[in-house]
């Protein structure tokens, strides 16, 4: 099982429709469940055309199949915020997001980026692994935000790239 990343392309809004589809896959990506699908599609051809130079999405392929997404945003200089989603709620817990993560950090180095931070709802136990595997250390706090339901906490989390990196 290898994860691999692409450029989204015309198509992978379908994908998005099918995920947006899942109340649960909703609640825990932050999703506004029950929008209508082209306005879904709307959006995700906004973000296939690109055009922000301080945002990029990549699709997270398994098996040829889209399975997910990664973001570096706000991108500036030397830092970007890291972000993960998995949308097949079957390859929750598999490894699938760790080896996207990686292939992120990788992707990031290879642009010149030396730091990425990663906002982590405090329930979400399994990004909290997930950061922690991928070399990220809390940082701090973010404001609360809503998460399955309820506001809550949200913490940072940052990790340092290239060689003078510890995790390099």
């Amino acid at each position: 099982m290898t994860v691999t990343l692409r450029p989204l392309r015309p198509g992978d809004e379908e994908v998005a429709v099918r995920w947006a589809a899942d109340p649960v896959f909703c609640r825990a990506a932050d999703w506004t469940p029950g929008l209508a699908p082209r306005v879904l599609r709307r959006h995700w051809a906004m973000i296939i055309a690109g055009g922000d130079p301080s945002f990029l999405r990549l699709g997270a392929e398994l098996d040829g199949q889209l399975v997910g997404f990664v973001d570096l945003a706000g991108m500036s200089g030397t830092s970007a915020e890291f972000g993960i989603v998995i949308g097949e709620r079957a390859l929750w817990g598999q490894g699938v997001a760790r080896q996207a993560g990686e292939a992120l950090i990788a992707h990031a180095e290879g642009r010149g980026l030396s730091r990425l931070t990663a906002l982590v709802h405090a329930p979400n136990a399994r990004s909290h692994a997930l950061m922690r595997r991928l070399g990220f250390v809390q940082a701090g706090h973010a404001d609360p935000e809503a998460y399955m339901g309820e506001v809550v906490p949200v913490i940072r989390y940052a990790r340092e790239l290239g060689s003078d990196s510890p995790h390099s």
